[in-house]
């Protein structure tokens, strides 16, 4: 959607430039997968190294000589601090960004424990590691995922990861989740992609679309007679237009699965009433080409 906003923009579009700027930004959701997933292992070394300083005063209280080892000893933590595939992922993208902004990191941990969630899993009898993957998951959804402050830095560091944040969030949530005590470390790291098909997905689509953009213009001319042309959002244009292509050039995506994406994009990103008139123009382009037969979907379902 952006790329192709970007073309209808330019003065001399160029999609090579759109589709570099596509996988760049792809590959930079991942990063912020990356970033987060350190953060967590960030917190954990804040707390060891708060933990080693208490144990060096001269005048150490019975509290710091036998310190409550719980959060150190936390076995999710413990093993993503300890994962090299991440520290190798890391090392490899260049990101080292709490070893630089590292105030984020003391603000979270300083949230966290005057939490009555800290307080609550410190003082637990004992735990296992479903308690210390439930403290974990808990953390990170109630301190780390809704930060204002973490989220204004990351808007500043990278505009396009405030995009991708819900997404990255919800995938790191569930990654976690899946950890066992025998899971190798590549579980916390998903692959960016499925497979080739769905690497190559958003590729096709942006090409597709911009290949085909004068007849899908044409289309929505001609199915929107009541309409000021001049005053449709461009944004809108643009969202039926992928629709369309998504119908016409993508036999194996159901009509009401791509019909639901794009009506969620408009109300994400285009004005407040874009989704009921991208929602009448879809709904009437697609009666116009069942009707012709140009719906041409393989497999079950897929013309519901």
């Amino acid at each position: 959607m952006q790329a192709l906003y970007a073309l209808s923009q330019a003065e001399q579009p160029d999609l090579q430039k759109e589709e570099k700027f596509l996988n760049a930004s792809t590959a930079q959701m991942y990063d912020l997968y990356l970033v987060l997933v350190d953060l967590l292992t960030e917190i954990h070394a804040h707390a060891k190294d708060i933990l080693e300083r208490s144990q060096q005063k001269i005048l150490a209280t019975e509290e710091d000589r036998n310190p409550n080892l719980r959060f150190v000893n936390n076995e999710i933590l413990v093993r993503l601090s300890e994962n090299e595939t991440l520290q190798g992922s890391l090392k490899k993208a260049k990101l080292k960004n709490w070893r630089l902004d590292n105030e984020y990191v003391v603000l979270i941990y300083d949230e966290l424990v005057k939490s009555d969630l800290y307080e609550a899993y410190m003082s637990q009898p004992e735990t296992n590691f479903k308690t210390d993957r439930q403290f974990v998951i808990d953390m990170f959804t109630e301190f780390v995922a809704p930060n204002d402050k973490l989220y204004d830095y990351l808007e500043d560091y990278r505009i396009t990861w405030l995009d991708d944040l819900p997404v990255v969030n919800t995938t790191l949530v569930k990654r976690l989740g899946k950890i066992k005590p025998n899971s190798p470390e590549s579980t916390i790291l998903p692959k960016l992609y499925k497979d080739e098909e769905d690497r190559d997905f958003a590729r096709d689509l942006l090409r597709r679309t911009a290949h085909n953009d004068e007849e899908f213009e044409a289309e929505i001319l001609g199915n929107t007679p009541n309409w000021d042309q001049d005053r449709i959002a461009v944004l809108d244009k643009i969202l039926i237009k992928m629709a369309l292509c998504e119908f016409l050039r993508f036999p194996s995506i159901p009509i009401k699965v791509s019909i639901n994406e794009y009506l969620e994009l408009s109300k994400e990103y285009s004005t407040p009433k874009s989704s009921i008139f991208v929602n009448g123009v879809l709904d009437r382009l697609v009666k116009k080409y069942k009707k012709e037969g140009r719906l041409n979907k393989a497999g079950r379902g897929l013309m519901e």
